[in-house]
């Protein structure tokens, strides 16, 4: 039966007296594991023969021998000698890229062992600004989770002029959200790095407003690692980036002060490449963090979570300790909280996991969050109250008129012959593209492409009723072999209606559909039509977890189906308007240039053949 959840994550300064009863035995626990192997991440070793005494939400002593601390009120879970682990911790994470509401996302992590994490809502702010965070941060507070929410640094990810987003955050805005409570933990990642280096007056100031706060910054710096702006950028404050791809991403930051946060999501593999700063370049790991930045719900339910990252970096030679550590308490020290989570010590929050099996496997069979038993065996055992999503979250999306066959058609500067383009490649399991000259025909004044180079139409329409614009480009690599399109309302970070296709009818009959449920992802044949709705933000549903990531599957088995084998096809498509990433992108402002110069917009053609 389930147990309805009490929040109660109460600071040490107001149960600091019941936590010093409870551990000289004046206060009997609440609850209380005995007979663990504890995984203390503070030192980095596995102590036998371990009990802990747990007092309402924290943890009161940590011994041997805990007898003093119960009695037959206490709640006594015999751990038979298994592992306990602090919960896991995702140091940076975007819950709209799992498709599922906070709430629902907590169902889903609780039982694989995520406790909190450092939550950067970028993507609702994107469309909704600071209305869009608060709810979010409200709902994560009814949750058993460790929620900290990140104010965007970047609405839109860098000025007017290359995307169009439906709401604007600067300065003041940053310096309004931080205000909202201490679980508004910092910045987000600010990826309008140029701006920083070269003294853009916006990015400046929300910085300092965000340090006058005592607050953390996060980083996403993609130019090299030995580009001489990378120091510039950490003289920012600037402290933590994700956008670590080699050893030698990781090793520079470190030696900078910053932390490196090592990503491994549905569609970004990074953390085999830049865990080799610390397997074969020995660089110290204190520094180091694992995080999933990006995952979809089918992920969540068929891989897993943290658990599944830090099983991923012990089987690339980590230390099973050593890699614990990088999920817990060097996430928790990264952003000043290490007093309340991240380790099992006397104090901190009760958030633990009890792991089956050999700890290499991360095995996760028992959750304890705030102090309470929340999941078994895969299973959440406790239920909480529901949030009410506000209305304004469910009317997102206004394109203004149906889509049609003519604003697919891409206009040449020619009459008839053979141009050459800039085409958007897309690379399987990363995050940036390839900008790759192809050569197109032209009849007609309308560009021709031929399905044989694996070419495909994308265009960007403007979905939060601003302007109406609109741009079109070209896309490499899809692999599409017959008559397909996909439609989708998440396209970071702007999150404009973007459609993909090699087909003009089917690409409208998909952006149409895809604007009339408010939101989601469409993939349409001459055979069948695959609905995702997403109707919270064009980027959530409200539907539960299990529900969601079926629907994000059938997506994936409807693109495989019409010929793209692309790992997480889908979140690798939702990426391809992100205009801070290198080397290509498109935004509903045209085709835009991320290169050791700047961002730009470029024209797409290049010459007459």
């Amino acid at each position: 039966m389930t147990q309805l959840f009490q929040s109660n994550r109460s600071t040490l300064a107001d149960c600091m007296p019941e936590l010093v009863a409870t551990a000289r035995g004046d206060l009997k626990a609440t609850l209380a594991l005995v007979n663990v192997n504890l995984v203390n991440v503070v030192s980095g070793e596995i102590l036998p023969g371990m009990s802990i005494a747990i007092q309402g939400s924290r943890i009161a002593y940590v011994g041997k021998d805990i007898t003093h601390a119960i009695d037959e009120n206490t709640k006594v879970i015999d751990g038979k000698g298994k592992y306990a682990a602090p919960g896991l911790l995702d140091g940076h994470c975007h819950i709209e890229s799992t498709q599922l509401t906070v709430s629902e996302f907590a169902k889903a992590v609780l039982p694989l062992g995520t406790t909190g994490g450092f939550f950067d809502a970028h993507e609702i702010s994107n469309v909704m600004g600071l209305k869009g965070l608060r709810f979010m941060l409200e709902e994560a507070r009814t949750t058993p989770l460790a929620a900290y929410m990140q104010v965007a640094s970047c609405v839109p990810s860098t000025h007017p002029g290359l995307e169009t987003t439906g709401a604007f955050i600067g300065p003041e805005e940053v310096a309004e959200a931080l205000s909202w409570g201490p679980d508004m933990i910092g910045l987000g990642e600010v990826m309008n790095f140029p701006g920083v280096v070269y003294g853009d007056d916006r990015m400046i100031r929300e910085i300092q407003a965000t340090l006058r706060a005592g607050k953390y910054a996060d980083g996403h710096f993609t130019w090299k690692s030995d580009d001489w702006r990378l120091p510039v950028y950490a003289a920012s404050g600037v402290s933590g980036d994700h956008e670590c791809v080699t050893k030698e991403d990781v090793i520079e930051r470190i030696r900078l002060g910053m932390y490196a946060k090592m990503r491994q999501g549905s569609a970004w593999h990074d953390v085999a490449e830049t865990i080799k700063a610390h397997t074969e370049s020995g660089i110290d790991t204190r520094r180091m963090m694992l995080v999933t930045d990006d995952r979809s719900s089918e992920s969540l339910l068929r891989e897993g979570h943290m658990n599944f990252v830090v099983r991923h970096a012990i089987a690339q030679g980590v230390k099973p300790v050593t890699a614990f550590q990088m999920a817990t308490i060097n996430t928790a020290e990264r952003f000043g909280v290490a007093r309340d989570i991240g380790s099992i010590t006397p104090g901190s929050c009760a958030d633990i996991i009890l792991l089956d099996g050999n700890l290499a496997d991360v095995d996760v069979v028992l959750t304890i969050a705030s102090g309470q038993v929340v999941a078994e065996n895969g299973v959440m055992t406790t239920t909480w109250e529901g949030y009410n999503i506000p209305k304004e979250a469910f009317e997102t999306v206004h394109i203004g008129r149906q889509l049609g066959e003519l604003d697919f058609q891409i206009v040449a500067p020619i009459a008839d012959g053979s141009l050459v383009a800039k085409a958007i490649e897309v690379v399987e399991n990363h995050v940036d593209t390839r900008e790759r000259k192809v050569k197109v025909k032209v009849e007609n004044h309308h560009v021709n492409l031929d399905s044989s180079d694996d070419l495909c139409k994308m265009g960007v329409f403007e979905r939060h009723g601003l302007n109406g614009g609109h741009a079109l480009g070209i896309l490499k690599g899809l692999g599409l072999n017959i008559p397909a399109a996909i439609a989708m309302t998440v396209a970071h970070d702007s999150h404009n209606l973007t459609v993909i296709g090699n087909d003009d009818e089917l690409m409208a009959k998909a952006g149409n559909l895809a604007a009339e449920m408010q939101g989601g992802v469409v993939m349409v044949t001459n055979d069948e039509i695959t609905s995702f709705p997403l109707p919270v933000g064009g980027l959530m549903s409200p539907e539960p977890f299990e529900t969601v990531a079926l629907q994000s599957e059938a997506i994936s088995h409807a693109l495989i189906r019409a010929g793209c084998t692309l790992n997480n096809a889908f979140m690798t498509l939702s990426l391809l308007a992100l205009v801070v990433i290198p080397e290509i992108r498109l935004s509903d402002k045209g085709l835009v240039r991320i290169s050791a110069d700047g961002i730009d917009i470029v024209p797409l053609f290049d010459a007459i053949v």
